[in-house]
């Protein structure tokens, strides 16, 4: 199998930010309590607009949820996991492109490529959460990633850490990697066609020959 395109989500995948999450949704949690356990894991994969309509529908709530939320990603400082640049680097040598497919905005993503410009040069294409109406578990964020590439869902890798990320790439249709740094391994399989470590676990060669 040689994937049309390689599409990745980008929290707990590219860059290791989940327990930064974790503590940002459990505080905002904490000041605007929603009575749900474990809520900053519940909400992973969901795109912002659809955390505040279903979790803080109040007006006021959802600026002060907002506020909160910018003051601590503004503040965050990015780091890439370990291996994915040597991987993302033989994906472009290779010829496949690479897109990111995230549910974060592009006000997010601006700081992220202003921190780590190298990045950027990897993807060809990145959907944030204006790319798409539906939050993952829905598989409209990597059907619309296919579709810039030309390519049917099937011909394309997704990389995944979260349970609604692989559900989506899953029901794309596209073969599913699954990234053990947000849950653990064990949790995941069955959920992918497989369960990788870290990128430094693996080659292109070795990940395609396992995906076949």
């Amino acid at each position: 199998m040689f994937p049309a395109a390689a599409l990745f989500d980008l929290d707990g995948v590219i860059v290791d930010t989940e327990g930064l999450y974790t503590e940002i949704w459990s505080a905002i949690n904490e000041a605007h309590p929603t009575g749900i356990d474990n809520f900053a894991l519940t909400i992973k994969g969901s795109t912002l607009p659809q955390i505040l309509a279903t979790y803080f529908p109040d007006p006021d709530t959802q600026r002060s949820v907002v506020a909160m939320l910018k003051e601590r990603e503004d503040a965050m400082r990015y780091s890439v996991f370990e291996g994915v640049g040597s991987f993302l680097a033989e994906l472009r040598d290779r010829g496949i492109p690479a897109a990111i497919v995230t549910s974060s905005n592009a006000a997010k993503m601006t700081i992220l490529f202003d921190q780590l410009p190298e990045l950027r040069t990897f993807f060809d294409h990145v959907l944030t959460d204006a790319d798409t109406s539906r939050s993952k578990p829905h598989p409209e964020c990597y059907l619309n990633a296919a579709a810039r590439f030309g390519a049917d869902p099937s011909q394309c890798i997704v990389f995944e850490d979260s349970f609604a990320g692989l559900q989506a790439g899953r029901d794309a249709g596209a073969k599913v990697v699954a990234l053990a740094t947000t849950n653990p391994r064990a949790s995941l399989e069955g959920k992918a066609d497989i369960v990788i470590d870290s990128f430094d676990c693996i080659t292109l060669d070795s990940l395609l020959e396992a995906l076949r």
